[in-house]
């Protein structure tokens, strides 16, 4: 099934870690008071994604893998609320193209783990 050499040629995964590139330049934006709060949560949970790509990519048993990119698809979902936050908080209102690329990341994750699952 693996046709890449690295996590790094996953497309899935080039995007998740724009997607986190974004959040750090956003996060800037938010009030210093929120640095231990908010940004930082946002910050973990964007990395997660890209992180547990990475390391499932690795995993040689398939239940493993899938394991790891669940733990992204959460990761997705609290992204996804954040996203809306940070909206209604009036932080941050310019987020289409973090909305548009989370969700491309979580189509492409999700048809990853398909054909995972199609392999058991």
């Amino acid at each position: 099934m693996k046709t890449s050499k690295s996590f790094k040629n996953l497309i899935v995964w080039e995007k998740s870690h724009a997607f986190v590139l974004s959040i750090y330049r956003i996060s800037k934006l938010f009030p210093s008071d929120e640095k231990y709060g908010l940004t930082s949560q946002f910050r973990r949970a964007a990395i997660s994604i890209a992180a547990n790509i990475a390391e499932g990519y690795k995993k040689t048993g398939q239940k493993d893998k899938l394991r790891f990119f669940n733990i992204s698809q959460g990761s997705i979902e609290e992204c996804k609320y954040y996203l809306i936050l940070v909206k209604d908080l009036e932080y941050y209102s310019d987020n289409k193209k973090e909305d548009e690329l989370l969700e491309e990341v979580s189509k492409l994750l999700s048809a990853y783990c398909k054909k995972i699952y199609e392999s058991l």
